[in-house]
């Protein structure tokens, strides 16, 4: 797939990885809609900057909220004409064990990353299917390849985003629509601001073979692969640094 003319609903994309997704495909000829959940001060200035490249939009949604994305992406193929690649990236930390994380922030994990993808994908794929060939793009994690700690619900939330890439990747190949995701390992993003320097310097030692921390560029370079290679279908990309292949250190 060539990006030039392309139409790109990206969730997540006015900041950290979904803003480099954005800056990366508008620097390619595409098109995109921006999403957050509010209209920020910081979401304006994203939005700016993708403007000095070419289309974009910015769209406030809550993509916990099934109704908020059938409006979402109705406003964004009125703005573009039409839609050809639906990423899913927003989402966010979801801490605590089985016996520690609150019942609600169970369920907000899976509305935000699982259901989302659910309800983006059922009122996006009528559009995608409007076109000769059309990509769907999700974020999983490093986090649902291997046990982690302390975070319960991300790890699984993040897994049943790598199997509902692969289902749904076989039920839309017919209609020439290429499925992948994306797995990150430890990226620094608004997601890690929570991280002590200790346990920094702890990963940096030890945890990822390459030792050093990857970029939102280093990710959305994936990205950009993932959307245009048109023999990849169905697969989850690992981008960590190695941190998930080794078994000791």
């Amino acid at each position: 797939m060539e990006l030039q003319g392309k139409r790109a609903l990206i969730t997540g994309g006015t900041r950290g990885i979904g803003e480099a997704i954005a800056t990366d495909f508008v620097s390619h000829g595409a098109s995109v809609v921006v999403n957050s959940r509010t209209d920020d001060p910081a979401a304006r200035a994203a939005v700016a900057r993708l403007r000095s490249l070419g289309p974009a939009e910015h769209i406030a949604a809550d993509i916990a909220d099934a109704e908020d994305i059938g409006s979402l992406v109705e406003k964004a193929v009125a703005f573009m004409g039409g839609l050809d690649i639906l990423v899913h990236n927003a989402g966010g930390p979801a801490p605590g064990t089985v016996e520690s994380i609150p019942p609600e922030d169970w369920m907000l994990a899976f509305d935000v990353h699982v259901h989302a993808a659910y309800h983006l994908c059922r009122f996006g794929l009528p559009y995608l299917r409007q076109n000769t060939e059309g990509v769907i793009l999700l974020m999983s994690s490093a986090a649902a390849i291997r046990g982690c700690p302390g975070a319960l619900a991300y790890g699984t939330v993040k897994g049943a985003i790598t199997q509902f890439t692969r289902m749904l990747a076989r039920d839309v190949a017919d209609d020439n629509i290429r499925v992948n995701a994306v797995a990150p390992g430890i990226i620094r993003t608004r997601f890690h601001d929570a991280m002590t320097p200790d346990a920094q310097s702890h990963n940096l030692a030890n945890r990822i073979p390459l030792h050093r921390e990857g970029t939102v560029d280093d990710v959305a370079e994936v990205a950009h692969l993932l959307t245009t290679n048109e023999f990849i279908t169905g697969e989850t990309y690992v981008i960590d640094g190695g941190m998930s292949m080794q078994m000791v250190r």
